[in-house]
């Protein structure tokens, strides 16, 4: 409906229409501002300005767009997740496997050198206090520097050897135990009489009638809390013959389905979890007259 409107300024009576209504603009006879009036309103009212009510059309496009891009986006990551942690996995458990290998050699190196495995805790010192394998095999990984700075006269944590436990070599440490500290080992042997790494006392190839390829010697535990240095392992009297067991005691890793363990012939083999506690069990004795087992790699 056409609004009657007389300009202010010149005078000019016009009509316009009422979707102009409380709109300013020049006045098309004299070029002053004029503000048509609101249909009702007092005279010289106007409308307040209008303001939109939502969002344009363009950016409500774009919001969507950047809706669905987020939304795919996340359903992308999902799926894609599990199998970028299973390439980043894929290497940390290789280099875990590698690890075993040259705690393997340092072991087999030791063995040829003196005729013999070392004990668990061993005095390499006559009269001296229990100290690792870990730090006896170090000459035989080519880590004669770090060995020299041992004391064996006094314990692992008496203040003089207390520096060196900084110093752990890679190979003690698995890569795939974020959470492990830098003096914190993943590599612990299974100590009793009967197994290959007796707590007193050295044996040979001859003491392993089970055959060296059938006997378990060293194994990965996640989150051991052992320092490198220090004489503490698994205790084959107390331990749990269960790999990755919910109660996380025993023989335990952070890889998916199984753990690696290191055999007395220097061979590294994944054991699975499903493994029969009764045939890991048999696996770490030395002498049991087990026949071979055969068990998931």
């Amino acid at each position: 409906m056409p609004i009657p409107f007389t300009c202010p300024h010149c005078g000019t009576h016009t009509e316009v229409s009422d979707e102009f209504a409380g709109s300013s603009g020049p006045c098309a006879q004299c070029g002053e501002t004029i503000t048509i009036p609101v249909p009702g309103g007092p005279a010289g009212y106007a409308a307040p300005e209008k303001r939109s009510s939502g969002l344009s059309t363009v950016a409500v496009i774009v919001i969507a767009v950047v809706g669905v891009f987020v939304v795919c986006g996340g359903i992308l990551t999902a799926l894609l997740l599990p199998a970028i942690q299973s390439a980043r996995e894929a290497p940390r458990r290789a280099q875990c496997t590698n690890n075993l290998k040259q705690i393997g050699l340092g072991l087999q190196n030791h063995a040829s050198a003196l005729k013999r495995f070392p004990s668990a805790y061993g005095e390499e010192k006559p009269g001296g206090p229990p100290s690792s394998w870990r730090v006896h095999i170090l000459p035989y990984m080519e880590q004669n520097g770090l060995y020299d700075q041992y004391y064996f006269e006094v314990p692992w944590d008496d203040p003089a050897n207390l520096p060196l436990t900084n110093a752990m070599p890679m190979e003690y440490r698995c890569p795939s135990d974020p959470n492990t500290t830098a003096k914190e080992t993943s590599y612990v042997a299974i100590v009793g009489p009967n197994t290959a790494m007796p707590a007193g006392g050295q044996i040979t190839a001859d003491d392993i009638p089970d055959g060296a390829s059938n006997t378990l010697q060293i194994t990965e535990i996640h989150n051991s809390g052992i320092t490198w240095t220090e004489p503490r392992d698994l205790d084959a009297d107390t331990l749990k013959y269960r790999i990755n067991a919910p109660n996380k005691s025993g023989i335990r890793s952070a890889h998916s389905g199984g753990a690696n363990v290191l055999y007395c012939d220097g061979s590294v083999r994944f054991l699975d979890n499903s493994v029969d506690p009764t045939v890991l069990k048999a696996m770490t004795t030395r002498d049991g007259g087990e026949q071979p087992v055969s068990v998931q790699y």
